[in-house]
């Protein structure tokens, strides 16, 4: 069955290039690599980013993470980036699902303890928003559970506006979460 509309991201666009290294004031936020393994078992052992994405990871499962965002990029379903200040990675943002045809795609980031405080999640955010939408994205999305106050602070710096409340829309560890929805237009809309 043929589309009638074109697609809002064409095929090839993200995925035939190499995934670039965005700066931001000190922060590099580049793609991550087998070096980095060890810093992604330590961040899912972090009792705070265990609580808010639910899982833990081991070195294997991490190797595997590595490879497969990458092929995530290659076949333009998803793109992550470690957040570094020179050689220490600081934080997680990326897109964890793309659909380029229709425009759009889901935020997802966390920051170490140590870099907490110091706008990092909220910079970066914003660096890759931006970068998403001049490679022809329409909306980026996210979704934070609503007891998470800090990450509600970071989507609203980076100026993903507060849509709603889901009721009972994620499981974590101590049960079902509401979750706050945080979108973001490359535009204003023109339908109503």
């Amino acid at each position: 069955m043929p589309d009638l509309v074109e697609p809002a991201v064409p095929a090839g666009r993200m995925g035939g290039r190499s995934q670039p290294s965005l700066s931001v004031d000190e922060l590099t936020i580049r793609p991550w690599t087998a070096a980095d393994v060890p810093v992604l078992v330590a961040a899912y052992a972090e009792a705070d980013i265990q609580r808010w994405h639910a899982r833990s990871l081991t070195e294997d499962e991490a190797r595997e993470w590595v490879a497969r965002w990458a092929d995530r990029w290659a076949r333009e379903t998803g793109a992550d980036w470690a957040v570094a200040d020179g050689d220490t990675i600081l934080g997680r943002v990326g897109v964890r699902r793309l659909y380029l045809s229709e425009g759009f795609g889901e935020a997802a980031y966390w920051v170490l303890p140590a870099a907490r405080g110091r706008g990092v999640a909220g910079r970066a955010l914003t660096a890759v928003t931006d970068w998403m939408f001049a490679l022809g994205l329409n909306r980026l999305e996210l979704a934070h559970s609503t007891l998470n106050r800090a990450s509600c602070r970071v989507a609203e710096k980076a100026g993903y506006a507060y849509e709603g409340t889901m009721r009972g829309r994620t499981r974590h560890a101590d049960g079902y979460h509401d979750m706050h929805l945080h979108g973001r237009l490359r535009a204003p809309s023109t339908t109503t």
